[in-house]
């Protein structure tokens, strides 16, 4: 039996960024500041920035890689990229407050790690 040669693929395809999903996360978080949320529902922020975080943090390190060798103006989003692993890394803040603090700079992270991608992805 003759087997038809196997097609020539590229490299794999990224998965794609739901960015209207992030952002739209990211401004439920940021209105916090104006109110009182529930336990839950900062729970329930926290988990999806985390998600969204962790997506965005793998392109950023794919595109980072793809890039080559590390310029000195790399250096910069190397240590907030840092910064934000370690953050991802803390557990969930215990007491409101400091979970109302915690979904905040977690927003901000995710923030800028959405522009980072947009700006790349030509949007």
């Amino acid at each position: 039996m003759n087997t038809p040669p196997k097609a020539v693929l590229g490299p794999p395809e990224r998965e794609q960024i739901a960015t209207e999903s992030i952002a739209a996360t990211i401004r439920r978080a940021l209105r916090f500041g104006a109110g009182r949320p529930t336990p839950a529902e900062l729970a329930e922020v926290e988990q999806l920035l985390r998600g969204h975080i962790t997506a965005l943090l793998t392109e950023a390190r794919e595109t980072a890689h793809d890039q080559g060798p590390v310029e000195a103006t790399a250096c910069p989003m190397a240590s907030r990229l840092k910064g934000i692993e370690q953050r991802l890394a803390e557990g969930r803040a215990d007491g409101s407050l400091a979970a109302h603090v915690q979904v905040h700079l977690l927003a901000r992270d995710c923030q800028w790690l959405l522009a980072h991608y947009t700006a790349r992805a030509g949007w």
